[in-house]
């Protein structure tokens, strides 16, 4: 065998078994375990209750006459009232979405997105700009 040949093997061997020449370990990647929808009901600030009365009370002002028109009025404004909270409350509400992922270093961290992810679960994934952004890694 020829002596640079062999020396040249030998260094190779040496990096393999000392694992010099593996790739480096990625200390923002990991696998996608779960993802989840999240919806949150959005909070009332009080202007959909009150809208709400007005409108239920003066319906039901039209009904009736003398205490039937009075107590129509009362129960028209406290439906009005609620129906009015509970439309506020579905206009403003939000959907997010929660990624959570094990890291390689066997940690696992979850994440909100405002936007649905282009990831599934499984998928292995680097963080981006402090996991503001997922990217996909090949396998």
């Amino acid at each position: 065998m020829n002596g640079r040949f062999a020396t040249a093997m030998a260094v190779a061997a040496v990096a393999l078994a000392t694992g010099a020449g593996a790739q480096t370990a990625c200390n923002d990647c990991g696998v996608v375990q779960s993802i989840r929808q999240i919806e949150q009901q959005g909070q009332a600030s009080g202007v959909g209750m009150v809208a709400g009365g007005v409108v239920g009370g003066v319906l039901g002002h039209q009904i009736g006459s003398g205490r039937g028109n009075t107590v129509a009025t009362i129960a028209g404004a406290g439906v009005g009232a609620y129906a009015g909270n509970q439309v506020e409350k579905n206009a403003k509400k939000s959907t997010s979405w929660s990624v959570a992922i094990r890291m390689d270093s066997g940690q696992t961290r979850t994440f909100s997105y405002l936007s649905k992810p282009a990831v599934r679960e499984g998928e292995r994934v680097k963080l981006v700009d402090g996991g503001k952004r997922l990217a996909l890694v090949a396998p």
